[in-house]
C-alpha cells in the first residue's frame, strides 16, 4: 500500500512556470526530499508539442498571426505524444511519482492514468473508455482527456488534461494529438451543464488516490 500523494491545487499557472516547477519537484523526488506529489493546474491558452518527430508542429492549422491574436503560445515540452491544447476550463494534472520499486511499467502507468479519468467520468454517469492503439480517454468516439507523460529513471512528470468547461473551439487551431478523424469533447458539453472546477478536482483526487495508493 502506497501513501496517498500530496496534492497541490495551484489554480492558473503559466505553462513555463509549470515546466520549471515539475523539473524542480522531479529532482527533489529523486533525491528523496519529498514524497509523491500531484499538481492540479489550469493554464492560459497554450499549444504544447511532444518529442516525436516535429513534436506536432505540422499539426498546427492556424497561422502564427492567428495564434498571436488569440493569445495562444506554443511550447516544446519534453513529454511523449503529439500536439495538444491547454487552456481555461481544463484541469491539467502533473503527477510527480516514483514508480520504483513495484510500478516500473510505462504501459501500466499510462493505463492507470486512463483508469483514473474513466472513473471520474463514471462519477458523472458518463461511460468513458479507451480506444485500442490510442492514448487518452474517449466518450462516444470523442476525446475528453489527453495523456502525455515523461518518465526519467522511473520518476514521472507531465500527465493528463481533462476537458471540463473548455472552449472546444480552440482545438480547431490544431489536429489534436495528430488524430484527424476523431473529435474532442468536454464533461460540461456532454452533461449539458456547467461544472464547478473544485468539485471535479475533488473527484479527480479521490479517484487518483484509489488507483495509485
Amino acid at each position: 500500500m502506497r501513501a496517498a500523494p500530496e496534492v497541490r491545487r495551484l489554480g492558473v499557472v503559466p505553462y513555463a512556470d509549470a515546466l520549471a516547477l515539475q523539473k524542480q519537484l522531479v529532482d527533489e523526488r529523486r533525491e528523496g526530499r519529498i514524497g509523491d506529489v500531484l499538481l492540479l493546474v489550469e493554464h492560459p491558452h497554450v499549444l504544447t508539442l511532444g518529442v516525436r518527430g516535429d513534436g506536432g508542429r505540422s499539426h498546427i492549422l492556424a497561422a502564427d498571426e492567428t495564434l498571436t491574436s488569440r493569445g495562444v503560445q506554443v511550447y516544446e515540452t519534453g513529454r511523449g505524444g503529439d500536439i495538444t491544447y491547454h487552456g481555461p476550463g481544463q484541469i491539467v494534472g502533473y503527477p510527480i511519482l516514483d514508480l520504483k520499486p513495484d510500478r516500473c511499467d510505462v504501459h501500466r502507468y499510462v493505463r492507470d492514468l486512463e483508469e483514473v479519468l474513466i472513473r471520474v467520468a463514471a462519477d458523472y454517469g458518463l461511460a468513458a473508455d479507451r480506444v485500442p492503439g490510442l492514448t487518452g480517454v474517449w466518450i462516444g468516439g470523442e476525446k475528453v482527456a489527453a495523456i502525455g507523460v515523461r518518465i526519467a529513471r522511473w520518476i514521472t512528470s507531465h500527465g493528463f488534461a481533462l476537458n471540463v468547461t473548455t472552449d472546444l473551439d480552440y482545438f480547431n487551431l490544431i489536429v489534436p494529438c495528430g488524430i484527424a478523424d476523431r473529435g474532442v469533447t468536454s464533461l460540461s458539453r456532454l452533461l449539458g451543464r456547467r461544472l464547478e472546477r473544485t468539485e471535479v478536482e475533488d473527484r479527480l483526487i479521490q479517484r487518483f488516490t484509489d488507483v495509485f495508493a
